[in-house]
């Protein structure tokens, strides 16, 4: 029986190369591109461990997101930056409402979107949408006019950092985080 043979640790090449893939990237690279560039035998995933800990404590850090990695500015810095670099335009209220009901109902329509927030959708907020790049068409539903259903794209859990749509608070932590009392100062004023 053979076995199979003994992994390669990281070699100060492939971190080299891996970050400057990274940081050449305007999107999360998945591990399988990480990994093409690699000798057989060293793993993506221990390389960015490598990265991940010689980037520790310096300007950027290792983030898995969105199903790869990225350089991304650490917190403790990101407070500090916003007042010299200039932030993207924010999302009417309307649009953000529309995210979170395709978020966690998608694919939607839609109808399903404004029957779930219970008002009409306006063409600028889908549009803000699209143009962002956080939404994307994932087909049509068999049913009369065949509507086309929406869903979030890549570019959204890189948006809002998250590795999958399983990263998304549950429907049962946001309600019972809605009905929580909150605190108030000297005590309740019910009382």
């Amino acid at each position: 029986m053979s076995e199979s043979p003994e992994p390669i640790a990281p070699t100060p090449e492939a971190i080299r190369l891996c970050e400057a893939l990274l940081f050449a990237a305007d999107r999360p690279v998945p591990p399988s591109r990480l990994q093409s560039l690699l000798p057989p035998g060293m793993a993506a995933a221990e390389v960015m461990q490598a990265l991940a800990e010689a980037l520790a404590g310096r300007g950027v850090e290792v983030h898995a997101v969105a199903g790869g990695y990225a350089l991304r500015t650490p917190a403790d810095l990101a407070p500090l930056l916003t007042r010299v670099i200039e932030a993207p335009r924010r999302l009417p209220r309307a649009a953000m409402e529309a995210l979170a009901v395709i978020a966690w109902h998608q694919p939607v329509t839609r109808a399903d979107i404004e029957e779930i927030r219970g008002a009409s959708l306006s063409q600028p907020s889908l549009d803000a949408l699209l143009d962002a790049g956080l939404v994307a068409p994932r087909g049509h539903r068999e049913a009369p006019g065949r509507p086309t259903l929406w869903g979030t794209t890549a570019r959204f859990l890189e948006q809002f950092n998250l590795t999958s749509l399983r990263d998304l608070p549950r429907r049962e932590e946001l309600v019972s985080a809605e009905q929580a009392p909150l605190p108030f100062p000297g005590g309740d004023p019910r009382r």
